[in-house]
């Protein structure tokens, strides 16, 4: 059985990839901008995981037979407010001024669909500490990534320059790059897909 990842998302892709796993990449086609003011009101690892699953439900109706793996991350802020993907270059600047020198949570959701029908979720928090960034600093940044950083969360990439934004990380840093591989990675080795 294929393995279909619903995400076009280049973290996710190369995670798989240097895995080992066998899988096909489509775009899930959830127009999440108007999905995400009807789950607002969830908590923060919910609202990730009910992004997650939409996708997952959406690219399994077009791919009966297939385990099709939805995954979505989101940054909360410790004041509660959730930070999107940026709009363009000045709101990343936004988004990393108000990450400086504070905790954040990074939520990153998995969950696999077949026949329609949620077969396995999981859910996973990373503790992201931002370090103090000065203007100069996010410029310079900002100058060396964007757009890059476009489509992340966070508005970093931890596996390129965007570690620089760091004092610490509690959590994976699978979760960090967007999906918890290591349970994603369980569950296909309990499904048989993948050697145990």
């Amino acid at each position: 059985m294929t393995l279909v990842l619903a995400s076009q998302s280049a973290s996710r892709r190369a995670m798989l990839a240097a895995a080992g796993v066998p899988f096909e990449a489509t775009h899930a086609g959830v127009d999440e901008d108007a999905a995400k003011p009807a789950l607002r009101h969830l908590a923060p690892r919910d609202l990730a995981d009910a992004l997650a699953e939409l996708k997952a439900l959406k690219v399994s109706a077009r791919k009966p037979g297939h385990l099709v793996l939805g995954s979505d991350s989101l940054v909360a802020l410790a004041d509660g407010s959730i930070l999107d993907k940026p709009v363009d270059r000045a709101d990343a600047a936004d988004h990393l001024r108000r990450m400086a020198g504070a905790r954040h949570d990074l939520w990153s959701a998995a969950v696999i669909a077949e026949n329609g029908q949620i077969v396995w979720r999981h859910v996973e928090r990373a503790k992201v500490f931002v370090r103090p960034l000065s203007d100069a600093f996010i410029e310079t940044y900002l100058d060396a990534e964007w757009p890059a950083i476009a489509n992340c969360v966070g508005c970093y990439r931890v596996e390129g320059p965007g570690v620089q934004l760091f004092e610490k990380i509690e959590g994976s840093q699978f979760t960090v790059l967007g999906m918890p591989l290591l349970n994603v990675l369980d569950y296909l080795r309990v499904r048989g897909e993948l050697p145990s």
